[in-house]
């Protein structure tokens, strides 16, 4: 076997693949249980309806270039990687380029296969209490239905005291000039130069995601609120378009569009940025759950592929 050949044969070890016949997904359980690709292959060409992570990103396992991760015990930033709940201080480990603790433990760990059949893979991650001082563990049964792709995500408190918990979905979609999101909110969280929450105010007028945006045309790092659970992603110049359904209590919209990337993220999520440390804020629907113990919460969330004929 020469070097490269052996190269390739050790990215295929990293990757576990399902398919229904029409569409592929590759899963990447050592980094962070993310999706690597979700493509059609039609007639000769090759659809990727999420931003497919390349050999690089597989071999260093790094969840943030993959295709999709998950958002387990919470999502987005907690200031400082720190917060009280139930006279308990947790501080959690920040550094210079993850001052905040972004995301969790979810994308920066592996996941372990429970089940894998020909269109459907259960993952597992379970976390014992450390900085984080409550165990818990997440699942993820990722599925192929007619094309479409299905994420269905459940978070389980395995600690003897209430937990504080979020969870959801860290998708990256293609961009091209033309690519439009519409996505029905009512509201949005302004954020500092950290991007954490000041100020609850109305979507802006100019590019108000429920009559629908350029995603060329923004530059969102943005909590969007009163969301419907419901995205609709065009990308004109190709005569595809891509529908995003998720569940309660995934009732917050991340969407972050960087000014000449070539992806964007819409991001299904339970919980505003640093939903803990303003959960008793008067007013404020923060999406923070709490998880008894032995108790679980789930939701799932679909995305649902379409192209002209």
């Amino acid at each position: 076997m020469t070097k490269n050949s052996a190269a390739v044969a050790e990215q295929h070890q990293e990757l576990v693949s399902i398919s229904d016949g029409i569409a592929t997904v590759e899963i990447a359980p050592a980094a962070g249980g993310a999706v690597a690709s979700y493509r059609w292959r039609q007639n000769g060409s090759v659809v990727d309806w999420l931003r497919p992570a390349d050999p690089a990103a597989i071999d260093s396992r790094d969840a943030g270039a993959m295709a999709c991760f998950p958002l387990v015990p919470y999502s987005n930033r907690i200031r400082g990687g720190r917060f009280a709940f139930a006279g308990r201080a947790v501080e959690l480990p920040t550094g210079p380029d993850d001052p905040h603790y972004e995301h969790g433990h979810g994308w920066r760990r592996p996941w372990t296969i429970v089940r894998h059949q020909a269109s459907t893979t259960v993952l597992s991650y379970r976390h014992a209490a450390d900085s984080w001082p409550w165990s818990y563990e997440a699942r993820q049964a990722i599925s192929l239905v007619d094309g479409g792709l299905v994420i269905a995500l459940s978070l389980r408190n395995l600690s003897d005291t209430p937990m504080p918990a979020g969870f959801g979905l860290h998708p990256y979609f293609p961009s091209t000039p033309w690519t439009h999101v519409q996505a029905w909110v009512s509201g949005m969280w302004e954020t500092d130069a950290e991007i954490l929450p000041t100020r609850h105010v109305l979507p802006p007028a100019g590019a108000n995601p429920t009559m629908g945006f350029d995603v060329s045309e923004t530059d969102f790092d943005t909590v969007f609120t009163g969301w419907a659970r419901r995205a609709r992603i065009s990308w004109p110049e190709h005569g595809r378009q891509l529908d995003i359904e998720a569940e309660v209590p995934l009732d917050f919209l991340v969407l972050y569009t960087p000014p000449g990337e070539p992806f964007f993220c819409a991001e299904p999520v339970s919980n505003i940025t640093d939903a803990f440390n303003r959960r008793s804020d008067a007013g404020i629907d923060t999406g923070c759950i709490v998880l008894a113990p032995g108790q679980m919460r789930s939701a799932s969330v679909r995305f649902t592929p379409s192209q002209a004929v």
